[in-house]
């Protein structure tokens, strides 16, 4: 049998049978188990191998369900979730109707809270341990988190709020000095300075041998010990521990890999009531050679080949056009080296988004700023107060975490900030916490934006040109993951005239309104009706705010039924921007609005999930021809 110990492992009740030195080998094969699974699965990799060992420790060591394990982000729950009766289903991970890539609530009793977004494992993790006390209710709380996640600010928060509340909180430091791409800031170098230091590593070990001793005890011990403990931080590391001035109890740093030591570690840490926290030192990729030596390329590599560790990559003989994001990543440089007033900005993503095209080259111009969208709006305002052209490159899931900043810092200053969001629309595989669903709804209701979505690539460099220009106040502009449609697409820079839309294709029995990439699925579907004779036309409206009144003034008149078809919520999206349009301006066109649904949306391929909406170019054109049946017109709002 491949895996002899995780094949008998179906919950943490059969973990908790072995010896504790059966462990490694399970270790073993549970890494192992990952790797062959998400080969030929694609997933995050590197993450989940880095915790091998600390997943194992936790689940051997603590009561769980009962005590709760909350994974910050969630990329590294691979391990958890197949010692958590998951390991026959994990094959489906990422699937259409197969199990989550991320911890989440409903899959699972063991996923005490459903993350997919950073840094709100302690946060959540505080509300847990205080509900726990008011309860009356005996269960341990642990928080997870990786050092990446430690840069944004609601952390932080959380560390401050935990340490006052002197709850029963442990977190769990999971330091691999990575997060997708290096971390920056003077966080990563205070944790780099605990890490190196020999010299406090090694009377560290001896004042945690003096606490296991004194704390049996009685509390003047534990006191004196610690206050030993604090001595030695502060002359060796010539400042106080960062973590204890915000009333954490520090421990560590340990080695993350060594599974029987962390089993007694946090079997000591259990009897220690109060807020802890561990820091445990990891490698991003553990027990893969090549993960481990390009981090950043391994956090989420596609398919692999997991003897040779060489990465497969699918290719046609066809030219293909590229990915958004490269095309952003190219332009944005472009546009920088003409305009010496851009700069470019991302929250830990340079590599996901591109912009480490434009870091490379002009790096004085370019800033990470770590795993902090908040501070990235607001560092961007500063920027923009002084004449800089700020790019600000954002996943649309994660600007919803800066949405104040967004009104207070830049609109109603009216800033010429330039949000680039990628991953507009459905994004696939990581499912309902990271489709970009809802940017074009809440960036309707702010004043003094503009807001756009190219249909190809040309068009998005053609926006990107325009909102540079002579300050021209906040912009966002929205693409989706994924290649475009154009395989010619450096075409020469052209301004476009802010809300404008243009005709795409005459017709004389519905019209189809769409904005962005969207729009190919939509000229698919037009084309197959115009063989069944039903003459559409079709208008790439390219802006949500402002519209393009004149045109919509012509659709309006010619047209009693009109479509519209968007890759984002249809509450109060581009179509709902339309519909109020028409009707405050005197229109009665009836108009059925495509888009994604009223509900939160699970993971699967875009393609299966575009089908499930109907937004497909087959559902586009069932919902098209339905509606031009002469018995149906006039009865479809």
């Amino acid at each position: 049998m491949q895996f002899p110990l995780l094949s008998q492992i179906n919950s943490p009740d059969d973990l908790k049978k072995l010896k504790v030195e059966n462990l490694v080998d399970l270790s073993n094969e549970l890494r192992q188990f990952i790797i062959d699974v998400v080969s030929s699965n694609p997933g995050h990799f590197g993450a989940s191998l880095g915790v091998v060992e600390l997943t194992v420790a936790l689940h051997y060591v603590f009561n769980t369900p009962n005590d709760r394990l909350i994974w910050d982000v969630g990329h590294q729950a691979y391990g958890h979730k197949i010692l958590t009766g998951r390991r026959d289903q994990f094959y489906t991970y990422r699937k259409y109707n197969g199990i989550s890539g991320f911890p989440k609530r409903s899959e699972s009793k063991y996923d005490a809270f459903g993350t997919g977004h950073s840094s709100t494992s302690i946060s959540a993790g505080l509300g847990m341990a205080i509900a726990s006390e008011l309860k009356n209710e005996d269960r341990q709380t642990v928080a997870i988190i990786g050092d990446g996640s430690l840069t944004a600010g609601l952390a932080f928060e959380g560390l401050n709020n935990g340490g006052s509340l002197n709850s029963n909180l442990l977190v769990i430091l999971n330091d691999n000095n990575m997060a997708i791409d290096p971390n920056v800031g003077a966080l990563k170098e205070y944790l780099l300075d605990i890490t190196t230091s020999q010299t406090y590593n090694r009377v560290k070990t001896n004042v945690w041998d003096l606490l296991g001793k004194f704390n049996k005890i009685g509390p003047s011990a534990r006191s004196m010990v610690q206050k030993l403990e604090n001595a030695v931080k502060s002359t060796l590391l010539k400042q106080s521990n960062l973590f204890e001035s915000l009333g954490f109890r520090y421990f560590g740093p340990i080695d993350g890999h060594d599974v029987v030591y962390l089993t007694q570690v946090l079997n000591d840490l259990k009897n220690i009531p109060g807020p802890k926290l561990l820091h445990c030192v990891t490698v991003k990729g553990k027990g893969f050679s090549p993960a481990e030596i390009n981090q950043t390329a391994w956090h989420a590599p596609g398919l692999f080949n997991k003897i040779t560790g060489e990465r497969i990559i699918v290719s046609t003989n066809k030219p293909t056009p590229p990915k958004f994001q490269d095309v952003f990543g190219h332009t944005v440089l472009e546009l920088a080296k003409l305009n010496k007033r851009i700069v470019g900005i991302t929250p830990a993503m340079p590599s996901g988004c591109s912009l480490n095209i434009m870091m490379k080259e002009l790096p004085e111009r370019t800033f990470d700023v770590g795993i902090a969208e908040q501070h990235a709006v607001t560092f961007a305002a500063g920027l923009a107060t002084e004449g800089l052209v700020p790019f600000c490159n954002i996943y649309s899931s994660f600007m919803q975490r800066a949405y104040d900043q967004i009104i207070h810092d830049v609109a109603l200053q009216n800033l010429n900030v330039v949000f680039c969001l990628d991953r507009g629309g459905i994004v696939g595989e990581d499912g309902a916490t990271h489709h970009g669903l809802f940017d074009i709804a809440y960036m309707r209701a702010i004043p003094n934006i503009t807001i756009c979505s190219p249909l190809n690539e040309e068009e998005l460099r053609n926006m990107m040109f325009t909102a540079q220009q002579n300050d021209m106040g906040t912009w966002s502009i929205r693409y989706p993951r994924g290649r475009g449609s154009m395989v010619d697409w450096k075409k020469p820079l052209k301004t476009i005239e802010v809300g404008t839309g243009k005709m795409l294709r005459e017709g004389n029995d519905i019209a189809i309104l769409t904005l962005g990439p969207i729009g190919i699925n939509a000229a698919e579907a037009v084309e197959k009706l115009s063989e069944d004779g039903i003459s559409i036309a079709h208008y790439d409206m390219r802006f949500a705010k402002p519209l393009d009144a004149k045109l919509l003034a012509h659709i309006g008149k010619r047209f009693e039924t009109i479509i519209t078809v968007e890759d984002g919520t249809v509450q109060g999206g581009f179509g709902s921007a339309v519909l109020e349009w028409l009707n405050d301006n005197g229109f009665s066109s009836r108009v059925l609005r495509l888009g994604i649904p009223d509900r939160f949306l699970d993971h699967g391929t875009p393609q299966e999930l575009y089908k499930e909406c109907g937004i497909d170019a087959d559902g586009i054109y069932k919902a098209a021809k339905r509606i031009a049946e002469p018995k149906l017109i006039g009865k479809v709002v």
